[in-house]
């Protein structure tokens, strides 16, 4: 079963792909103070739906179809698992030595037992995981607060955290083998794997009376909640939905 902590880490990147939106910003003396590149990122935002509209939201769908729910299953815990030593390092630079340890036993034997991650046999037996990247990273070492950016067929980021989002892309070892050995196909499975799991989410963001909106404050508060912990607030996104703009 797909787990529920990872569909709503990757509900921003679905959020950003599937809604339907305005792309007029606001005059400059009513935008947010943590998004003040508002009408460019509105211009991404535009730019990535389309993309997800004429190329990304159709394949996802046809290979929902014809895949079979097992087979999904395996190919999300395959690439969850390749993300592992990304987290594993990043535990480690965030002074948090115990849970690196912990991650890498799950990659241990997920990877050899779980058959190079397919079977999340570490999940079976409550073995704790942890997730994290570079952008949390930089929020350990102090850099909290950053400007909102929408990235370029990526979706909902800041600026640390699309710094972090690259430098993490670069220095995992084993995506690192994937570009070397030209196999994009691998990586473009991840991306329509991601998407599919995630398609039930496009009728209920279309929804909100401005996407954009819905699609950054909830990105914002879901970073800060990770961020802060338990004394931030875990954003609701039932209420953002349920949200007079009027």
């Amino acid at each position: 079963m797909l787990r529920l902590k990872r569909s709503v880490s990757l509900l921003a990147l679905a959020l950003v792909l599937s809604a339907c939106a305005t792309t007029q910003a606001p005059p400059p003396e009513e935008r947010s103070p943590a998004d003040p590149w508002e009408p460019f990122n509105r211009q991404v935002y535009a730019v990535n739906r389309t993309a997800d509209r004429a190329v990304l939201k159709p394949v996802a769908r046809g290979y929902k179809h014809i895949t079979p729910a097992p087979v999904r299953t395996g190919v999300t815990n395959f690439f969850d698992n390749l993300r592992s030593p990304v987290t594993i390092v990043n535990l480690l630079l965030q002074g948090r030595p115990g849970d690196s340890l912990a991650q890498f036993e799950r990659f241990f034997v997920n990877s050899v037992y779980g058959i190079g991650g397919i079977f999340d046999l570490a999940d079976r037996a409550d073995m704790p995981e942890h997730q994290t990247n570079l952008g949390m990273t930089f929020a350990t070492w102090g850099w909290e607060d950053s400007r909102y950016l929408m990235l370029p067929f990526v979706g909902p980021s800041t600026l640390r955290d699309g710094i972090g989002f690259y430098g993490d892309s670069f220095v995992n070892p084993v995506l690192d083998g994937v570009r070397k050995q030209g196999s994009y196909g691998v990586l473009a499975l991840d991306a329509i794997q991601i998407r599919a799991d995630l398609l039930p989410l496009d009728e209920r963001i279309e929804e909100a009376f401005d996407p954009y909106l819905f699609i950054r404050d909830g990105y914002l508060q879901r970073r800060n909640f990770r961020i802060q912990g338990e004394e931030a607030e875990m954003p609701d996104y039932e209420a953002f939905l349920d949200e007079d703009f009027d």
